[in-house]
């Protein structure tokens, strides 16, 4: 795939979504600047393709928006995952939007059955934060599912963000 004039622009979506996976593991927050960054990003990107593009696409992100408010208010989502997947849906036509989510929703499985094997695999250890910092990651996580702690979703919603991006037309 050639990425032709739009490969800086790809390229800082990848580290924005890089640098909110990495924020929603550290500390269950996903940063507003990365959703206005990527906000800014994909209107840049979908004004390169015309203003029906960019309509379509903000079309599309108002739809997903409103589903994903329904569920935060059921408890079912994060406020910055509802904020994050809406900003990286600015930037993709209505089919690649579609899976984007199909490809989040995948990653989200994934990512709940890692939790569900660490977990069995970590009752009843009491991990201390060794020099190594994936033990110290390893050691945090523990102490999080220990307690129910939601899932970092971020890091679901990052994967799918980065699959459609690598693997379509669309930003």
């Amino acid at each position: 795939m050639s990425w032709g004039p739009s490969a800086p622009l790809r390229a800082l979506v990848l580290v924005l979504l890089a640098m909110a996976a990495w924020r929603d593991i550290a500390t269950r927050t996903i940063p507003d600047t990365v959703s206005l960054l990527l906000v800014v990003a994909g209107v840049l990107w979908r004004t390169l393709n015309g203003v029906a593009a960019v309509w379509s696409s903000s079309g599309m992100a108002l739809l997903l928006f409103m589903l994903l408010l329904a569920a935060h208010a059921r408890g079912m989502l994060g406020g910055g995952d509802v904020k994050l997947m809406t900003a990286i849906a600015v930037g993709l036509s209505p089919f690649d939007c579609l899976r984007f989510i199909i490809a989040t929703a995948i990653a989200g499985g994934v990512l709940a059955i890692t939790y569900l094997v660490m977990s069995y695999q970590l009752r009843g250890r009491n991990r201390a934060a060794h020099s190594s910092f994936l033990n110290r990651v390893a050691a945090i996580e523990s102490w999080r599912i220990r307690r129910r702690a939601s899932l970092p979703y971020g890091v679901a919603i990052a994967a799918g963000g980065a699959f459609v991006l690598l693997w379509s037309g669309d930003l």
